[in-house]
């Protein structure tokens, strides 16, 4: 029975090769080494020129060689993304491709070169007429980087997982769509028949979506030979611990190392295949053989939410994470391996099919699931309107994230232009809601009826998102061409509201405001209570529309009530007909989602800390939620628990974010706070500001930044008997350009700030510039130049002169512990402003004019050594050049910092005794500094 097996399976291979016609071909002979990290090659490349152009050339994806080269397209992306260990890596366990020959099929040498270090441009000796075929004989050695940079590669126990390891033409639609690896699982190919004849140790398992036709098994090594046909990607598992599961459904075999301990094999294998036939339903059979869904694949694009909280507090009850995993990585596959669009123009159909089904899936088979879980059961929780949102709600809260932020992208943005939050999370999410919103308009099956037509009309062919367009129109009763035209490919908000209501007898007439010109439907609810009485679609319209309904029974009108249209603001959707106020006030403990039906405020405890007041707390009284608002108050009283009085800060801000232009938003606002500092002294400062922010509209991946603002601070400080203060009172007007870009290869910061005073006026420059060379050698440049145009200062007061190494912050901008110290722990502390350095010299302050540059290079990895240099006039003193040099052991950049000193204008300090207070450090406490930290590579 096997032999015949055997038999059949090469006759159908030999007719299915006679049949492949102008379908490429890709047949590989392989011999890994997992312990040395490489894989040998020898391929053969049949590929068909199925245009109506004659080629000239030919470009093959070789996206093994991206690890090669830290300037890559690969090692950019890295680097934007703020991720260190890529370009730290030692040079061997990066990877490459090793290319020895490349031939025609009598091999004879063909010319090629590198347009990329991830792309082969193969020059023809002939012009490639259309339906011909060119043959390409390679010989290569992969070098297999560390799985740790895409979590593929080799692993630490010499397992194997691969990916994109061969080489594969790109594809050619009148013009080459070569795309380089940018960590964005885009390769791009047309489908290919394929064969692998592949050789390990004996005790490795090869595991593979491809056919097995054979395995022969030596002593020492196993060779299995595997075939594919339609195939646009070949991955395959190197590994000795065979941790794969295999799951036979009625369609096709699914190999999956995803595991959950909660949930029995026969269970998951159940889920599985329920799985599977609801995408049957949805989208049609899947016509290939199997589907490897590894931990790699989830990882690369898990489900985001609380769902990935480690399984001891997981929310959600046994098996829903499992199925959810599963859900995700499955209809992915489901589509990115037999639709043909553009990865990187067509992505967001890809994320908007997945994203609608998930949330169909859900519907029908977790219809009572929480965003929380069980956690909306518990009595500290369940008060909130967090506890009331349906877990497919996540998708819209996560995607109007970024149009709160003033961040989200039109869905047609190619893909390697989208911020990362963008492209992992909130681009499929919108999508996927849009479609959601189309479907509750149409009010129908087209929606579903639509993409399971498509799916099915081009099963394995190249298509486009215009094709699924316009299968979309012929079957939709009502308009859709608002859907492409404003939702897909414009980024501007969604906002609506009720302008105006007429009573006209026993009919209603509504003036519904479009605020933003999004041409959208968008429905109109007549409420009495929470019971809907009426409903319509107001068809889309760009400003003002008018509509009349039955007056009867209806006590509030409502746009948008059932939040199907995702719009930027839901709290100007309601209109009482009965009584004063729209919306009733209310009060949350702790920070909550937001409710459109109410005017909202939290309070929650906070707590702060410095020398003199030690630690304070109180409450906080706010209104932001876990979206962004437009309008922001913030009072927070604290009790300090050392200096036992009040203290504490205020504030009230607006943002009016500017779509689509270099000025994105300015902030107005008025601030205000008050605090000890000094024993027994507070100030109270109250600051008008307004704040002009500007970046490169075209590109928002760009850490490029602009900001001018103005503001005017005004300070009360208590005076002290025993040191009489000449200027108690004060108040300063401060104008500051910055400019920065902020990235991990190179970094650039500049500041010119101008301050005036009724007693001062000067102004002061900084500039900053980090490189981080190739030789993994890191340089930081500072430098600080500050000038007073006039000082009538008293000449014995440094109060409001440039500091060498610790500023008297008179502004009160800094976060010092002990402002006042100048002895103790707190007094070592130093941010680095103005002069910047770290040792305590003299003169440590000039009333006239100051120049300084600070530099600092790593000895070892975070061991760096300083150097600071300066000049310093003082009107009674003249001019002093002054400097320092130690060691700067920079645990975390900015936020983590210890100085060392040692040689300095003072002598070799280590010498001079009390050395441990001549340590300087810097340490960042504050929750909303160090949150930026970790969310700057997504934003």
């Amino acid at each position: 029975m096997g032999r015949f097996k055997l038999i059949l399976l090469g006759l159908c291979f030999g007719l299915s090769s006679s049949g492949l016609g102008q379908t490429n071909q890709l047949l590989i002979t392989a011999e890994a080494d997992p312990v040395g990290h490489y894989i040998d090659v020898t391929q053969e490349i049949v590929y068909y020129n199925s245009s109506t152009d004659t080629l000239d050339e030919i470009i093959l994806l070789d996206w093994a060689n991206s690890f090669s080269d830290k300037t890559s397209e690969l090692g950019v992306r890295f680097a934007e993304n703020f991720n260190n260990r890529f370009y730290f890596e030692k040079d061997k366990n990066r990877g490459r491709t090793q290319l020895q020959t490349l031939t025609d099929e009598a091999d004879n040498s063909l010319s090629y070169n590198r347009p990329e270090v991830d792309l082969v441009r193969v020059e023809l000796p002939q012009s490639l007429a259309p339906g011909a075929s060119q043959t390409l004989k390679l010989n290569y050695r992969i070098i297999l980087p560390d799985d740790r940079f895409t979590r593929f590669g080799y692993d630490s126990r010499n397992n194997l997982k691969l990916r994109y390891w061969y080489m594969a033409p790109a594809v050619y639609d009148g013009q080459w769509k070569a795309y380089s690896n940018k960590n964005l699982n885009d390769f791009y190919t047309t489908p290919f028949h394929v064969k692998v004849n592949f050789t390990a140790p004996a005790n490795y398992k090869i595991i593979s979506n491809l056919v097995t036709v054979t395995e022969r098994n030596t002593a020492d090594l196993t060779t299995t030979v595997l075939t594919g046909d339609n195939r646009t990607e070949v991955p395959l598992y190197v590994t000795r611990d065979f941790d794969f599961e295999s799951v036979i459904t009625d369609e096709f075999e699914v190999l999956t190392n995803l595991d959950d301990n909660k949930i029995s094999p026969p269970l998951k294998a159940l889920n599985i295949d329920r799985i599977i036939q609801f995408l049957k339903k949805e989208l049609g059979p899947y016509p290939l053989e199997k589907m490897i869904i590894s931990r790699e694949d989830y990882k690369l694009s898990p489900v985001y939410g609380l769902n990935q909280l480690p399984d001891f507090i997981s929310p959600f009850p046994d098996g829903f994470q499992y199925d959810m995993e599963q859900l995700k990585t499955i209809t992915a596959k489901y589509l990115k391996n037999t639709l043909m669009l553009d990865p990187r123009k067509d992505h967001w159909l890809y994320g908007g099919i997945q994203v609608y089904l998930m949330m169909k899936y859900t519907d029908l088979y977790y219809p009572d699931m929480k965003i929380i879980g069980s956690l909306s059961n518990l009595w500290v929780i369940k008060w909130s309107h967090a506890s009331d949102l349906e877990f497919n709600d996540q998708y819209e809260l996560l995607y109007m994230n970024m149009v709160r932020n003033n961040l989200d992208q039109a869905l047609t943005t190619s893909k390697d232009s989208l911020v990362k939050f963008n492209k992992n999370i909130a681009s499929s999410y919108k999508a996927g809601v849009g479609f959601k919103f189309l479907e509750d308009y149409l009010d129908s099956d087209a929606l579903a009826e639509s993409i399971r037509s498509f799916y099915q009309q081009n099963l394995l062919k190249p298509t486009t998102s215009k094709a699924f367009a316009d299968i979309l129109e012929q079957r939709a009763a009502l308009p859709v061409s608002w859907f492409f035209d404003e939702y897909v490919q414009t980024n501007v908000p969604i906002d609506f509201k009720i302008k105006r209501v007429r009573r006209m007898g026993d009919s209603l007439q509504v003036t519904v405001k479009n605020k933003t010109g999004v041409k959208v439907p968008v429905p109109l609810f007549g409420l009495d209570r929470d019971s809907i009485v009426y409903q319509t679609w107001i068809a889309p319209a760009d400003s003002i529309t008018r509509v009349t309904i039955p007056r009867e029974g209806i006590r509030k009108l409502a746009v948008n009530y059932n939040r199907v249209v995702p719009e930027i603001n839901n709290r100007n959707n309601y209109k009482n007909l009965k009584g004063l106020f729209n919306k009733p006030l209310e009060f949350r403990l702790f920070l909550d989602v937001e409710d459109p039906k109410y005017n909202q405020s939290f309070v929650m405890p906070v707590f702060d800390f410095n020398v003199y007041d030690g630690l304070s707390i109180g409450p906080k009284l706010y209104n932001k939620t876990v979206l962004p608002k437009n309008w922001n108050y913030r009072i927070q009283p604290r009790y300090g628990l050392k200096s036992k009085q009040i203290v504490g800060s205020a504030s009230v801000v607006y943002t009016d974010y500017i779509q689509n232009s270099s000025l994105f938003a300015m902030r107005y606002g008025l601030s205000g706070a008050t605090s000890s500092y000094n024993e027994g002294l507070n100030f109270r400062r109250y600051t008008p500001f307004i704040t002009f922010s500007f970046r490169d509209s075209d590109n928002l991946r760009s850490n490029m930044r602009q900001t001018i603002s103005l503001r005017n601070i005004n300070i009360d400080r208590d005076e002290d008997p025993n040191i009489p203060l000449e200027t108690p009172n004060y108040s300063v007007f401060n104008l500051q350009y910055t400019y920065s870009d902020n990235n991990l290869i190179d970094f650039y910061k500049g500041t010119f700030s101008y301050e005036l005073s009724d007693q001062f006026s000067k102004i002061s420059t900084t500039l900053e510039y980090r490189k981080l060379f190739l030789s993994n050698r890191q340089l930081n440049l500072r430098f600080f130049a500050g000038v007073f145009l006039f000082n009538d200062t008293p000449r014995d007061d440094d109060f409001f002169s440039f500091a060498l190494d610790r500023p008297t912050d008179y502004l009160f901008d800094y976060d010092y512990y002990g402002r006042s110290d100048d002895a103790g722990i707190f007094s070592q502390q130093i941010i680095i402003a103005e002069g910047g350095f770290k040792s305590q010299l003299q003169p440590a302050f000039s009333d006239s004019w100051i120049a300084t540059i600070n530099a600092s290079t790593n000895i070892w990895k975070w061991i760096f050594a300083y150097g600071d240099a300066g000049v310093i006039h003082n009107r009674d003193r003249g001019t002093q050049a002054v400097f320092d040099s130690g060691i700067r052991l920079s645990l975390v950049a900015d936020y983590f910092e210890v100085f060392l000193p040692l040689y300095s204008s003072l002598g070799w300090e280590p010498s001079l005794g009390n050395y441990d207070q001549r340590i300087r450090f810097i340490v960042t406490l504050s929750p909303q500094t160090l949150f930026r930290l970790f969310t700057r590579e997504w934003y």
